[in-house]
């Protein structure tokens, strides 16, 4: 069906998107698609806008509607928004929300201390994000720690949930079996060719919460196939040294989210309710030493991470604060370290992570 024919009243025609947004700088380019830093001319709020060829779209209209259908239906403090459809006779635009404070793994190196208190409180948020999606019949499908970026540079930036390229809005009932998600997140009967549901989602939680303390995935094998048969047994442990400091009740999370059975695994609802993130069992000791070392061994950045154009939101947003600001803190609070990314929310297949999932944790943490 082609686009613009399918009486979808949440696009606005338009003959050039420029006479409401002035283009800035290209953010990056997408597998069909192109994604712009640009000014809203009459707030001059900073937006990413993604600029879709519809000529790029032939066959591929079902796909990027249920991208428009997932992200449209979206208003969550915790999930990057598309603000916007414009649809000119040749382009498809959706204007989304600028997200400004980088990605999740950067903030935890450039923290001088990090505790479970504060790995609790990044799980909440994630956990009242996807509790919000399911609650709608959305299934996430791809949660990873390169999807949670931050959305400010702010000390106490909220964490904000991306990508949507592979969510899927289950039917009444619906069980859903497409292969899809990123090695080393992906839940057992995923793997397993079974049908799944949003189960997929809180295993991924549970995974990405083992990450957020100790540094290192669950499941590392140089093998697929190997990586795959410890994901099918949910054969994963609590190593020492790295977990010896950490709480039980930590642990005792983790267990209950990377269950095997889908049918017994701890729901968004059963997570939240945890002592370890409605209680006080999380522990305030500083375990930033050893997380920091090792997720600068085993999260290298990808080639696509390097290759996409982050420093042009950090030199637009230093810009803006020289312009507003010529003395005080805030033109020296930008961190050398900084991302900037946006939702990129590409119709894509697995993204896989040769080298994130390829090697152990080093047992040398100095």
């Amino acid at each position: 069906m082609p686009l613009g024919d399918d009486g979808h009243s949440w696009k606005k025609k338009t003959s050039d998107v420029k006479e409401n947004y002035d283009f800035k700088e290209i953010l990056g380019t997408g597998a069909f698609s192109e994604v712009v830093l640009a000014e809203e001319k009459r707030t001059q709020k900073l937006v990413a806008i993604k600029c879709i060829p519809k000529k790029a779209l032939e066959g591929k209209e079902n796909s990027i509607e249920n991208e428009i259908a997932v992200l449209h239906k979206l208003k969550h403090a915790n999930i990057v928004s598309l603000e916007d459809i414009f649809e000119s006779k040749t382009h498809l635009y959706l204007i989304m929300q600028l997200v400004s404070g980088g990605e999740l793994f950067d903030r935890i190196v450039e923290k001088g201390f990090y505790t479970e208190k504060d790995a609790s409180k990044l799980i909440q948020q994630i956990l009242d994000a996807v509790k919000y999606l399911h609650d709608m019949g959305i299934v996430h499908r791809d949660l990873k720690p390169e999807n949670l970026l931050y959305d400010s540079m702010e000390e106490d930036s909220k964490i904000m949930i991306s990508d949507f390229g592979l969510s899927k809005i289950e039917g009444s009932g619906s069980v859903m079996s497409t292969a899809c998600g990123t090695p080393g997140y992906v839940a057992p009967e995923v793997l397993a060719q079974k049908p799944y549901s949003k189960a997929v989602d809180c295993w991924s939680i549970g995974v990405i919460a083992y990450i957020l303390l100790c540094g290192y995935p669950p499941f590392y094998d140089e093998n697929d196939a190997k990586l795959f048969e410890q994901i099918l047994k949910a054969d994963y442990e609590f190593d020492s040294p790295y977990w010896d400091d950490i709480s039980d009740s930590a642990k005792d999370f983790i267990v209950h989210l990377m269950e095997k059975d889908p049918r017994i695994r701890y729901t968004c609802d059963q997570a939240l309710q945890h002592p370890w993130i409605a209680g006080d069992t999380a522990l305030d000791k500083n375990i930033h030493e050893s997380v920091s070392a090792q997720i600068k061994k085993n999260f290298a950045k990808s080639k696509w991470r390097q290759a996409f154009n982050a420093t042009a939101v950090v030199r637009h947003m230093r810009r803006l604060q020289l312009g507003t600001s010529q003395e005080g803190p805030s033109q020296t609070t930008l961190p050398s370290t900084l991302r900037a990314h946006l939702l990129l929310p590409e119709a894509t297949e697995t993204e896989h992570t040769t080298g994130q999932w390829g090697k152990p944790p080093s047992h040398n943490t100095s």
